[in-house]
């Protein structure tokens, strides 16, 4: 049987004693200190943390910074301040860390306080719960500002909180989690000083147990978390037979579940990985544990062991993959087909004749896109069925947005259907490609918000917008794709020669190379020979819009893998059958726009600019 998600595809030296050496005894020697290392006792650490806008450091600020200094259990000194983030801070941040705008108006600039935090940490051993996160983001603000990263030493705690904690002890190693564990005195919540407090109670407690595991000074600290577990080392053996080519890999367990599917440009190189100290995940060291065999599955390009990754996954579902385990969890906004339509957020596209717009990531992306489309056209958005007979006997619902002018009423008889069919139409216009209403009402907006300096609703005013925008953008890019019949295109591949990719309705269904030198039409021929067979109403649904790898057609996350290959350098259409093409008011153009606003509104500010708080026009 083929895979599921397949594709057709066309010494070291030893050194040797001399004969006439004389064997003699190995010789003594008395050890330093040195050789011991720096003892954990006389160890300085500054355990950091941050509370910031966001989770990327590329497009997200720092407004808060909390430090603790401790050396031998006993505590220093503090270094505590809220930080002006330079832009507006998102809600959710303020409903998770309790830190609003206001707060942080008067507050110093980052810049201002990383030379006094690199002060306060000099010659320190740095210290973090989930240190990548932390340190990033200082790395990132020494680079804004041409500092050279000082180099300090790191040390994560919930590195050290996988190595000497089980399951059985600890359902996770969330900061929270680890300092009711440990019976720390200061609760974690969010606030930079007081987590930075929490997490010296959970470092003292980890190092205590790690003194169980002779570890007694920073260099074996530092290199115990990295240290590959005993179920890494036994499992060596399983990448013997990988070879050394691009692919998928499966871990599978004794009774042949999946456990894992991943993929790589060099499969015996990544798999080998898994069992060395390299591999510090804490899923990953177990997912070792329990895996008996590795499966590898050798692919022609890079683009077609991506394809084949996602439909691995979405097939078996691996308890340990996380990306994609759910394709069938996005989401639609949906214009129901009714009398007095409007707008609903659901789980599948269905042939009903209504129009749609996705699918989106998420319930959060698909409501945001919701009140945009709301601020341009004004549908009713209450959630009753609102028939004719309704309206004329006079028992629909009733709500306030009709006396605030954001709906006509039409349950109250203010719009009959012929009016409000207007209002549908104009939904139903936007959804399909044209995103003017949506771009210049949401804009009108934002001005007026400026103007009367309610920064942050201007700010969520954006954010719907953007929100709106890329759905957009992303399912007129899908719907496009997939009304191909057929696209043939083709690249360099990394050593010569041609990578080919056949795609239909939005599905991959060749993927070959051309070797260097050879003639590529006999190639290219001869994969749309064998490509596998995509009938439209699998590749793409009613109104061209996706269908989804669950019919047999392509996924929302294929068609944009598709779409990222043939957006890279040196390709180019060998041959299409269909038309490519976007819509000419839609999406994309004001996406691009808004992306460029939104760079200019995240770039740094000049020390002479008069205002740091701006929302994006």
């Amino acid at each position: 049987m083929p895979e599921p998600g397949g594709l057709s595809v066309v010494s070291s030296t030893v050194p040797v004693m001399p004969a006439n050496a004389a064997p003699h005894a190995p010789q003594a020697v008395q050890g330093t200190l040195d050789d011991l290392g720096t003892p954990l006792a006389d160890v300085t650490f500054v355990v950091v943390d941050l509370e910031t806008t966001g989770g990327s450091a590329r497009d997200s600020a720092i407004t808060e910074i909390g430090a603790v200094k401790v050396r031998g259990g006993v505590e220093l000194g503090e270094f505590g301040t809220l930080v002006d983030p330079g832009a507006p801070i998102p809600p959710f941040i303020t409903a998770l860390t309790g830190i609003t705008q206001q707060m942080v108006y008067a507050a110093p600039k980052f810049a201002e306080v990383l030379p006094a935090f690199l002060e306060f940490a000099r010659g320190c051993v740095l210290v973090a719960h989930n240190a990548p996160f932390d340190v990033g983001f200082l790395k990132a603000a020494c680079a804004a500002q041409d500092r050279p990263w000082p180099g300090f030493p790191v040390v994560d705690t919930v590195s050290l909180a996988r190595r000497v904690l089980s399951r059985d002890e600890v359902p996770n190693c969330k900061l929270g989690t680890l300092a009711r564990h440990f019976r720390a005195a200061t609760t974690p919540n969010h606030r930079a000083l007081d987590d930075a407090r929490a997490t010296v109670e959970v470092l003292h407690g980890l190092l205590e147990r790690i003194g169980s595991f002779g570890v007694t000074s920073l260099e074996e600290l530092r290199g115990f978390a990295r240290a590959p577990t005993p179920e890494q080392r036994g499992k060596r053996h399983l990448a013997d037979d990988v070879p050394s080519a691009p692919g998928v890999y499966l871990f599978e367990d004794a009774r042949g579940e999946v456990l894992y599917v991943g993929k790589s440009g060099d499969l015996r190189s990544r798999v080998r990985s898994y069992f060395t100290g390299a591999e510090t995940r804490w899923r990953a060291r177990e997912m070792v544990g329990l895996a008996e065999r590795v499966r590898p599955i050798v692919c022609a390009t890079a683009l077609e062991a991506e394809v084949r990754e996602l439909r691995l996954i979405a097939a078996h579902k691996p308890r340990y993959n996380r990306r994609s385990k759910h394709p069938e969890r996005a989401v639609w906004l949906k214009l129901t087909d009714e009398p007095f339509p409007r707008l609903s957020i659901v789980r599948e596209r269905r042939a009903d004749g209504a129009a749609y717009l996705g699918p989106l990531g998420s319930r959060r992306q698909a409501e945001e896109a919701q009140a945009a489309l709301h601020e341009a056209v004004p549908l009713r958005q209450c959630t009753q069925r609102l028939t004719l007979s309704l309206v004329a006997r006079g028992k629909a619902r009733t709500c306030a947005l009709g006396d605030l002018g954001r709906c006509g009423a039409p349950c109250t008889g203010g719009e009959d259907a012929g009016a409000y069919a207007v209002h549908a139409a104009a939904a139903r216009t936007v959804m399909a490609g044209d995103v003017r209403p949506v771009v210049a009402a949401a804009t009108a907006r934002i001005g007026r918000l400026a103007a009367e300096l309610r920064y942050e609703e201007a700010a969520a005013q954006r954010d719907r917008l953007a929100a709106f925008v890329r759905a957009a953008a992303r399912a007129q890019r899908l719907t496009a794709l997939a009304g191909c019949a057929q696209l043939v295109a083709a690249r360099p591949a990394p050593g010569g020669g041609w990578e080919v990719s056949v795609v239909r309705h939005g599905r991959l269904a060749a993927a070959g190379t051309v070797p260097r030198g050879a003639a590529p039409r006999p190639y290219v021929d001869a994969l749309i020979a064998t490509a596998e067979t995509v009938l439209p109403e699998l590749g793409g649904g009613p109104d061209g819009i996706p269908a989804g790898a669950e019919s047999g057609g392509a996924g929302a996350e294929e068609m944009e893998c598709v779409l990222r290959w043939l957006d890279g350098p040196g390709t180019f259409l060998v041959e299409l059958d269909g038309v490519w093409t976007c819509p000419v008011h839609g999406a994309e153009g004001a996406r691009e726009r808004l992306e460029r606003a939104y760079e200019r509104a995240h770039a740094p500010v000049e020390p002479s600019a008069p205002v740091s708080h701006r929302p994006l026009r």
